[in-house]
């Protein structure tokens, strides 16, 4: 008969506890163990019972931030559309994007766009052509007269793009497109500003003179013909002869900023491009060699004065 006191023990050395748990039940020990990690872990946990607990904290910290809103009221008897009285742009009275759009052109159309190092070192000897020097205005102010192609790239190339842009905006015209871009110079009027280090250039005028092939001559007013005839052709208000004449050269975009107007800086840039827009030939308006695009009021009066009649018109 074998019994369990007949069993072969192995000795357990000195000093190991490992194997020698404590009086009791043997499983108490990691029972316990276990019990207060349980025990642990779960005090560790969010719970939902607090209102402002952790998880919540946790959640709202996960969500977006809602954007602030704008309350906008309508009004019936008067008009959210504004006029500017200096740049004559209508936009939006109260919506942020038409404001910031008006701030930013208006400032464009007063002071001129600024004409930095950058685009100066850019094109400087390769792409720009000084054409006057030390050209003395009205106020006692001196500027100068540079060129260079229409169609450039680069930081001379963006900040041509935005100035057009504010001319186009300003004188309600289309963009020009890439084929007139390349059949085109520009002739830029820098003023410097400022006092020791810290002078800077500004745009204040800018003409845009075009390749064309044929113009139409300008009705005069005292003209016995009628701007009503029926062989008349009106462009922009302008009556011309409906015949197209030989004419080399076209002004498709002529701008002076208004804090530089009265100045004489419209006939100093018109007469820069009709003196080298052709190497070694200088055309003459009164000749009929120059015709404008379509121009506005005061475009029509630039044309009379500094053309003496002999402007012709021509359509982009």
């Amino acid at each position: 008969m074998r019994t369990y006191s007949s069993r072969k023990r192995n000795p357990v050395p000195p000093g190991d506890d490992s194997q020698n748990p404590p009086s009791g039940n043997p499983c108490e020990a990691p029972t316990s163990k276990r019990k207060q990690l349980f025990l642990e872990t779960q005090s560790n946990r969010p719970t939902k019972r607090t209102k402002n607990g952790t998880k919540k904290a946790l959640q709202e910290d996960e969500k977006p931030k809602q954007k602030s809103l704008i309350q906008m009221h309508f009004c019936i008897d008067k008009s959210v559309i504004r006029e500017c009285p200096i740049c004559r742009l209508r936009y939006t009275q109260g919506a942020r994007e038409d404001v910031e759009l008006h701030r930013a052109h208006c400032n464009r159309v007063q002071k001129g766009l600024e004409w930095g190092r950058e685009e100066e070192k850019e094109g400087y000897g390769s792409t720009i052509v000084e054409v006057e020097q030390r050209v003395k205005l009205g106020n006692g102010k001196t500027g100068r007269i540079i060129m260079f192609p229409a169609d450039v790239n680069g930081k001379m190339g963006s900040k041509l793009s935005t100035l057009l842009e504010t001319v186009n905006l300003c004188l309600s015209s289309p963009a020009l497109d890439q084929a007139t871009l390349q059949a085109s110079k520009v002739y830029l009027f820098l003023v410097s500003e400022g006092s020791g280090g810290r002078t800077m250039e500004r745009i204040a005028g800018c003409v845009v003179a075009q390749r064309i092939t044929a113009a139409m001559a300008v009705i005069p007013p005292t003209s016995s013909a009628s701007p009503t005839h029926s062989a008349s052709v009106d462009i922009g208000g302008v009556f011309c002869y409906p015949e197209p004449l030989p004419t080399p050269m076209g002004i498709s975009r002529l701008f002076v900023s208004s804090s530089y107007r009265r100045q004489g800086i419209a006939n100093r840039l018109l007469s820069a491009a009709a003196s080298t827009f052709i190497p070694g030939c200088t055309l003459d308006p009164k000749k009929g060699q120059v015709a404008f695009s379509q121009p506005t009021g005061d475009g029509a009066k630039i044309m009379q004065s500094w053309g003496g009649g002999g402007i012709r018109i021509y359509e982009e």
